[in-house]
């Protein structure tokens, strides 16, 4: 995102340009399936004043042929400060997590597929007062971070050029135009490309299959800063863009890609 944007993002596995992307998809993380189109559920436990814009998010995503997006009663509504994941789908929480970040994706990998997620949004930012607390700054890091989940990258990563018109582009004017609060074709496309070209011979996108997937570990550690994001892999544009790795062993992974804000934009400056 842009100067104006403190955002946390996880999953990164594209490098960083300063270009749109041709292919803005993480390698081949994907949710498993077997068959070419699927549904993946979205637990709400985002406050009443993020509503809204979850249910737009979940209705815009569902716009790709692949892809059926689904809001159910979240599954961590009683400490969604903690945010913890569910098997088999995304959990949704909204929350005063400080003044690190805007937003926050995580994906639990293993043997290649997604089987759990997260995204967070930052009360912290969205609050009386904040230059962020518009309708148009929430949605675009609703369907930003959302859209991580899937296995999406950024399509840019230059905070000053002209909007692409999709969530999934950094900006520090996110109204435009043209506005980048929803997906576009490009987005489809590329989704398109991640799950139509091959079926798994089971689904990660269902509680039942995924509930014994992890080692208990990965779903006890509390992601609240460095500390717990694992290895660092990767830190450029002078560490405003970093990307971490914590490695459970036997193909299990959690990732975590981080976007720091400039100082200026900070609350608290940045954790370490």
């Amino acid at each position: 995102m842009g100067r104006l944007l403190s955002l946390f993002v996880c999953l990164g596995f594209a490098a960083f340009s300063s270009v749109a992307h041709a292919d803005h998809s993480w390698g081949s993380y994907h949710w498993g399936r077997t068959a070419n189109s699927f549904a993946l559920k979205l637990g709400d436990n985002v406050s009443s004043a993020w509503d809204s814009f979850l249910t737009t998010a979940a209705k815009d995503w569902t716009g790709s042929s692949v892809l059926d997006v689904l809001v159910v009663p979240g599954g961590t509504t009683a400490d969604p400060k903690k945010c913890r994941p569910t098997a088999g789908r995304v959990e949704v929480c909204s929350a005063s997590y400080g003044g690190a970040w805007l937003g926050v994706a995580q994906i639990w990998i293993s043997g290649g597929h997604i089987y759990q997620a997260t995204t967070k949004v930052n009360d912290f930012y969205f609050k009386a007062g904040s230059k962020y607390n518009t309708p148009a700054w929430r949605r675009l890091v609703m369907c930003q971070e959302i859209g991580h989940t899937f296995g999406l990258d950024h399509q840019d990563e230059n905070f000053s050029n002209a909007n692409l018109g999709s969530c999934m582009d950094y900006t520090s004017d996110p109204d435009g135009p043209p506005s980048n609060e929803h997906p576009n074709s490009h987005d489809f496309q590329q989704l398109t490309t991640i799950y139509s070209g091959h079926t798994d011979g089971t689904t990660s996108a269902d509680q039942a299959s995924a509930r014994n997937v992890p080692p208990p570990a990965m779903n006890e550690i509390d992601f609240e800063g460095p500390g717990q994001w694992g290895k660092l892999v990767r830190s450029t544009r002078g560490g405003r863009l970093e990307q971490y790795e914590l490695d459970f062993g036997s193909g299990h992974k959690i990732f975590t890609f981080v976007i720091w804000p400039d100082e200026e934009d900070r609350g608290r400056g940045k954790p370490r």
